[in-house]
């Protein structure tokens, strides 16, 4: 493709501290760092079946919860892919994929659009996996959302197993994104009719 579109973020509060750098054109390689052990996982499974290359060090308040962090990474990516994407000169913008992992289906379509969106169709069967809060996941896409500009639609098809609908759901996610972000010589230009995304 001979381009590397990377984008870095760092962002300090008095409830985060986030280092976090994005090749949308990587080989899946990661080197992830958070407090919350099962989050970290996921960003692994991201980057890894996404096929970005993605470093992020974190630190958070979690001794109050989790939630702080998770948000504030989803941050950070969004600003992260946002940066990555620059002027958006022939993507593909819009990505989906049905992913199946055991019992679970999960399904996500999203635009690359400039438009910040996302409907959520996911009912977990529990309010935990381990220590890990599941509402987390929602918080951590309205975040990227907003700060990357997409519009996306994420439905659970049918799933009981905690773990399996999660991670699945990154998997998914990021299969989409992946699609939607690459780059194939077709397309010129931006794409949209308006001319502008």
């Amino acid at each position: 493709m001979g381009r590397n579109r990377i984008g870095e973020v760092k962002r300090e509060t008095k409830e985060t501290r986030i280092s976090l750098t994005v090749n949308l054109d990587g080989t899946g390689a990661y080197m992830v760092k958070t407090p919350v052990p099962f989050f970290t996982h996921m960003l692994e499974q991201l980057a890894r079946h996404g096929g970005f290359d993605l470093t992020v060090d974190a630190e958070g308040d979690v001794e109050i919860d989790f939630h702080h962090t998770v948000e504030d990474v989803g941050i950070c990516l969004g600003q992260a892919f946002k940066k990555a994407l620059g002027d958006m000169q022939g993507i593909n913008r819009y990505g989906e994929c049905t992913l199946p992992m055991q019992e679970a289906l999960i399904r996500t379509s999203l635009d690359i659009c400039g438009r910040p969106f996302l409907f959520f169709n996911v009912k977990y069967p529990h309010a935990k996996v381990g220590t890990f809060d599941a509402e987390l996941v929602q918080e951590f896409l309205i975040a990227f959302c907003n700060h990357a500009g997409v519009t996306m639609h994420l439905d659970l098809l049918r799933g009981e197993n905690m773990h399996h609908i999660i991670e699945g759901t990154f998997k998914s996610f990021t299969k989409a994104l992946s699609k939607a972000v690459r780059v194939e010589g077709r397309v010129q230009g931006l794409p949209s009719t308006k001319g502008l995304l």
